[in-house]
Formats: structure tokens, C-alpha cells, sequence
């Protein structure tokens, strides 16, 4: 059996009760097109594929292709992608399985170390996905779905905000891994919004301003913002200019982008 290995930041979940705790909260279906990143050993790869018959699978550590595969030949049928999760096209995926149009719903124990960008690159690709489940690092779904006004509260959970609903599911301890981790995970749906919550009238200028304003959270918004929006015009739209960053609602970081645009001589 292959080992985990340091590079790709695999910790493999072993406990039954979580993994039986994760299966059951998907609510898997027969018909769905679901796709597994980073299998590992087959942990959840087994039970869901007895519950669903046929599942797709992205493995970028080619040792564990072989292993998984035979493991599963008589559980259902396992579509095996040696591949990168980072620059896996999602879409052209769910254009080529069996029910071409059919969203796909995803699942995976994620590499902490590029958690971040992965969720960014699936999320580029909402056009052709339902949800997504994962195991993250406890303290990333704390920020990913963090209230306004919470030290957690920033860059992250505003940018998300805009583009998909985040709902922490439950805590999972670092024993649950082998190796186990030195921090602990959560698992947690997102959702990606059918229609947007608030108007952005430029995604580019959105992550601008929102990047800006918690580049330096000590700074107000009247600091932060400087030369990129006046204080007249915050308080235009209604927003304090001596507040901080983590107190604004995601919404209001689209409002002042849209005054940006204003401000630059775009209509927004």
C-alpha cells in the first residue's frame, strides 16, 4: 500500500464513524454525476460508489491509481483521472459523462496546502456545479464563513460570499488521519448562489477593493481606500469612512466597487 507522501499533503481519513458521517450527509443519489478530488486510498471512494454505482475520480499521485482501481473493481464503476485538481476542466467533464448537462457534485479531503486556490479554480467553473463538499483546515471554513465583525472575518470570506453559500458541517479531529494533521479539519458544504445575492457590476474591480481594504485590517476604509474611493463618496453610498474592513457586509464591498467604477468614469 502506498504511503502518504509529504509533497502532496496527503493526511488519509481511516476513522468509520466520520467517514460514515460524511457519506451520509452528501445524500448521494443513483443518477447524480459525482466526482471525488484526491481519493487517496479509497476511504470514501468505496462506500459512495456501493451507494451510487458510478462515480469519476481525480488523483494526481499515480501510485494510488493501481491500488484504488483494484480495490473497486467489484464495488461500481470508477472512472480513474491521473490528473491535477488545479487545472482539471470541470465542465469538460460534466459534458462527457454519461448525462452530458448533468451537474456535478463534488467531494473531497483537499491538500491543505492548496486549498485556496482549488476552491478559486472549482468556483470559476460554477456554470457546471451543484455543490461541493470538503475537508478543510478548521481554521480556512472559520474564515470561509465568518460574520462580519469576527477576527476570521476577511479577503477570503467576502470573496466567497459573492459567489457561493458556505455552511460548516461539523469538526473532525487530526486522529481521524493517518499521518495526522497538526491542525484540525472541518467539513463543509458550498454551494454555489443560482443568482447572485448583490449586483458586481466588475468581478476584477470587486477583488480589487475588497484586497485593498484588508491588506492592512488596522487601517479605516477612509486609509485603506485612499486614492481608489473618497470618503464623500462612501459616505454616499452610505458606508462610514473611519470604519474598518471587517465590519462592512460583503454586499457593501460591492457597492464601493461599483463607486469605483463611477469614480473612473465607468458606468457600473
Amino acid at each position: 500500500m502506498a504511503g502518504p507522501r509529504k509533497r502532496f499533503g496527503q493526511h488519509f481519513l481511516h476513522d468509520p464513524a466520520i467517514i460514515r458521517r460524511i457519506v451520509g450527509v452528501l445524500d448521494a443519489r443513483q443518477g447524480e454525476a459525482w466526482v471525488e478530488i484526491g481519493p487517496g486510498r479509497g476511504a470514501i471512494t468505496v462506500p459512495l460508489l456501493e451507494r451510487i454505482g458510478r462515480l469519476h475520480a481525480i488523483e494526481l499521485d499515480r501510485d494510488l491509481i493501481a491500488p484504488l482501481a483494484a480495490r473497486c473493481a467489484a464495488v461500481g464503476e470508477l472512472h480513474l483521472h491521473q490528473a491535477d485538481a488545479l487545472r482539471f476542466d470541470y465542465c469538460a467533464l460534466a459534458a462527457d459523462t454519461a448525462m452530458p448537462g448533468t451537474p456535478l457534485r463534488l467531494v473531497g479531503n483537499l491538500p491543505y496546502n492548496i486549498s485556496t486556490p482549488l476552491l478559486f479554480h472549482v468556483l470559476d467553473q460554477t456554470r457546471c456545479v451543484q455543490d461541493m463538499h470538503f475537508m478543510l483546515q478548521r481554521e480556512v471554513v472559520e474564515r470561509m464563513s465568518a460574520a462580519p465583525g469576527n477576527k476570521r472575518y476577511g479577503r477570503l470570506t467576502v470573496m466567497l460570499a459573492a459567489r457561493c453559500r458556505v455552511e460548516p458541517l461539523f469538526r473532525i479531529a487530526a486522529g481521524a488521519f493517518t499521518p495526522p494533521p497538526r491542525v484540525e479539519s472541518a467539513y463543509v458544504r458550498i454551494t454555489p448562489w443560482g443568482a447572485p445575492p448583490f449586483e458586481i457590476a466588475d468581478a476584477a474591480t470587486f477583488a480589487h477593493v475588497v484586497t485593498r481594504a484588508f491588506s492592512q485590517r488596522r487601517k479605516t476604509l477612509r486609509n485603506a481606500l485612499a486614492g481608489l474611493v473618497t470618503a464623500e463618496s462612501m459616505s454616499a453610498i452610505g458606508i462610514d469612512p473611519g470604519a474598518r474592513p471587517e465590519t462592512l457586509l460583503p454586499a457593501q464591498f460591492a457597492a464601493l466597487a461599483r463607486s469605483v467604477r463611477r469614480g473612473s468614469g465607468i458606468l457600473a
